[in-house]
């Protein structure tokens, strides 16, 4: 079953394309930030944890570069590509569906960037001074054998982009997965819009589920309507402005496919106000 209720309104194919142009066009300069983050984080921050896990930590030379630097650069940097990120997780449209799909694009944006930057960094990271084995922090000490955990951060530099475009790949099919969803599912909702059969239903239960979606209440409402076999009622969810509150014996527009009764699309009905207080929203019963 299907409920057409997008904070209140039925969905707009024409802004759901201008959404999608906005995620692609936010897309490119969140990647591009989120490179410059991971770049500056590894040769900033990582290398040098890394020198100090690796070697003594007056063992630093001149490879050390321009560390402070490069702290500045990352922490703009991952300022611009946490604003871009957010701008991105409502770029779809202020939906709780689109929403996730921002929240997906913004996540794929991230680690794209991350394998980027942190790809482009890999000649330049500082080479430890010895490997394979501890430098001794003391002129009388003695060399000690790194441990299997002093290989993972001698490899770290390939390790970050690798984790980082392994987590893009899992998002991109995520996505894929999502977009073929919402493509079938949109597919049903117009074949019902076109050659469903339309009646009128009517509300005869409303449970306000205490969920707040941008300032809009969601309400979980019952509907009845008639079909060649009889009644039935189909459940679904609403999200509607205050004004439009649903309450006991409003109508609104049903479709159906008479072959398949299960698959039912509920719109609100254009000629037809909610009755009742707009704001009884206990549960109320036939």
């Amino acid at each position: 079953m299907f409920g057409a209720f997008d904070l209140g309104l039925p969905g707009d194919p024409r802004q759901a394309r201008r959404a999608g142009r906005r995620l692609w066009l936010l897309g490119v300069p969140t990647t591009l930030a989120w490179a410059a983050v991971g770049w500056s984080g590894a040769l900033g921050l990582l290398d040098g944890f890394r020198l100090m896990s690796l070697n003594r930590v007056d063992a630093w030379g001149a490879d050390a570069g321009p560390v402070v630097s490069l702290v500045l650069f990352f922490s703009v940097a991952i300022t611009v590509a946490s604003s871009l990120g957010f701008a991105m997780l409502w770029g779809d449209g202020l939906s709780l569906s689109r929403l996730g799909v921002g929240l997906r694009a913004s996540s794929l944006a991230a680690a794209l960037g991350v394998a980027l930057g942190t790809g482009v960094a890999i000649p330049s990271w500082s080479p430890p001074e010895s490997v394979g084995q501890r430098l001794p922090s003391q002129a009388d000490g003695k060399a000690t054998p790194w441990s299997d955990v002093d290989w993972v951060v001698y490899y770290e530099p390939y390790l970050l982009p690798a984790v980082s475009a392994l987590v893009a790949l899992v998002v991109i099919v995520v996505l894929l997965r999502a977009f073929l969803a919402a493509a079938e599912a949109d597919d049903r909702v117009e074949g019902l819009r076109r050659g469903g059969r339309q009646v009128t239903g009517h509300v005869t239960r409303v449970e306000f589920t205490s969920v707040w979606i941008m300032g809009h209440p969601r309400f979980v409402v019952h509907v009845r309507f008639p079909t060649e076999s009889g009644e039935r009622t189909v459940v679904t969810t609403m999200v509607t402005p205050l004004f439009q509150a649903p309450a006991r014996g409003s109508t609104v527009l049903v479709r159906y496919d008479p072959r398949d009764p299960d698959e039912v699309l509920v719109e609100p009905d254009p000629a037809a106000a909610f009755p009742g207080p707009p704001f009884d929203w206990g549960v109320s019963d036939e």
